[in-house]
């Protein structure tokens, strides 16, 4: 279960940003899963995935249904999602996800991030092949589970691997494999307690401290932008993080 183990671990230590920029992006999120699939969340897994999501969050509920509301409006504003790819110091290959209703301010502030923290924004294709798209799924414990039946029936949904502590359980598996390992859980009565759609790099690359400090700059000054969702890197967390 490595993948998985070390990816609760980068989570956990993972800076989470202010409240109000958790629900703007969960709210451009909701946004985007509106448009893709309509308001009614019975009808549309992506966006009854981004309720929960949002109820771990914290976020009120009054505040999410005016998303959906302000979503289904045909006025409404529409965000576009595009990735974009660089280099961090000392070689970090970088995953910039954003929504954005604007790719030339985009991608004009990201190259001055890149520029000013001594990092190189890319082209497409730049370090996409060093990261997998993979969906992530957290889930409530649930007594009186098998869980190496659970595993082989997910398995059969397509999920890779599964990872269990005394919080939950973690189901890992391919972008691909993302809504019928939904539909599973959903079905067998399991509380998904949030999700995720993570690039997940193929190897992490390690770094001193101050080595990773500089990392850190170039990804704090991109994830201020209003227009950034994730930022995903190879570098490996720090054992003292």
């Amino acid at each position: 279960m490595g993948r998985a183990f070390e990816y609760r671990k980068a989570r956990k230590l993972k800076r989470w940003g202010s409240m109000s920029r958790t629900f703007t992006k969960i709210g451009k999120e909701i946004t985007m899963a509106v448009k893709a699939g309509g308001p009614d969340p019975t009808a549309n897994s992506r966006l009854r995935a981004l309720m929960a999501n949002a109820k771990a969050a914290n976020m009120p509920k009054d505040t999410v249904e005016r998303a959906i509301k302000k979503a289904s409006d045909k006025d409404a504003g529409d965000y576009k999602e595009v990735i974009y790819e660089g280099f961090a110091p000392h070689g970090i290959a970088v995953l910039v996800e954003t929504a954005t209703d604007n790719t030339t301010r985009t991608v004009a502030n990201l190259r001055n991030y890149f520029n000013k923290k001594g990092g190189n924004l890319g082209n497409s294709g730049t370090v996409a092949f060093l990261f997998s798209h993979k969906c992530y799924f957290h889930v409530a414990p649930k007594d009186g589970i098998d869980l190496d039946e659970l595993e082989l029936e997910l398995i059969d949904c397509g999920a890779e691997e599964i990872d269990q502590d005394d919080e939950e359980l973690l189901i890992a598996g391919a972008f691909e494999a993302n809504g019928e390992i939904q539909k599973y859980l959903e079905d067998n009565g399991f509380e998904i307690t949030s999700s995720e759609l993570v690039y997940e790099p193929s190897e992490y690359k390690e770094l001193s401290a101050e080595e990773r400090a500089d990392v850190e700059a170039l990804i704090e000054a991109v994830e201020e932008d209003d227009d950034v969702q994730n930022v995903f890197t190879n570098m490996q967390a720090g054992e003292e993080e």
